[in-house]
């Protein structure tokens, strides 16, 4: 009789296990491919590293693992195969993306606003708490004490003074 519940638990066990480690194969990935060519990796490294993943937004190309970042390096690969020089891929992408894509996009009316708004966003923000600073200040009243009440500041003052011996 023990061995039977012996080989049910056993059983049990094995089922759960394999209902635990099944939903792991789900998030499996395939393996991004090791380059064919060395150099064409280095170039393309190169490359991606002055620019920006549109998805994480704060990391390049070449550091992103996000499934755009990915499509972007294969576009790359394959634009390097076709003998295509740096600046011509550069300026695909830009074509393609915007100069969002660029971690230093270049001055033009079109990207002064990243240029310079965040200074011109400080200089409001300083403006604003100066002139709040300013009207607070006047708003403030100087309030005047009786002569009662200056005395007896005065007078614990004067018996503070005695107190520590000076």
């Amino acid at each position: 009789m023990t061995c039977q519940f012996g080989n049910v638990v056993k059983i049990i066990i094995f089922t759960l296990v394999l209902f635990l480690v099944s939903p792991l194969s789900v998030w499996a990935k395939e393996a991004i491919p090791v380059a064919e060519d060395p150099e064409i990796e280095k170039r393309m490294l190169a490359l991606t590293v002055d620019l920006r993943c549109l998805v994480c937004q704060n990391e390049s190309i070449a550091d992103s693992r996000a499934e755009f970042s990915n499509d972007i390096r294969r576009e790359i690969r394959e634009q390097i195969k076709a003998n295509k020089t740096d600046k011509e891929i550069v300026q695909f992408l830009v074509d393609r993306y915007g100069d969002f894509v660029l971690y230093n996009p270049p001055m033009k009316p079109t990207t002064i606003l990243l240029w310079f708004g965040p200074v011109i966003l400080f200089m409001i923000g300083l403006g604003s708490l100066v002139v709040y600073l300013r009207r607070r200040r006047l708003q403030i009243e100087d309030v005047a004490l009786s002569p009662e009440q200056l005395n007896e500041a005065e007078a614990l003052l004067n018996e503070n003074k005695k107190g520590k011996g000076v």
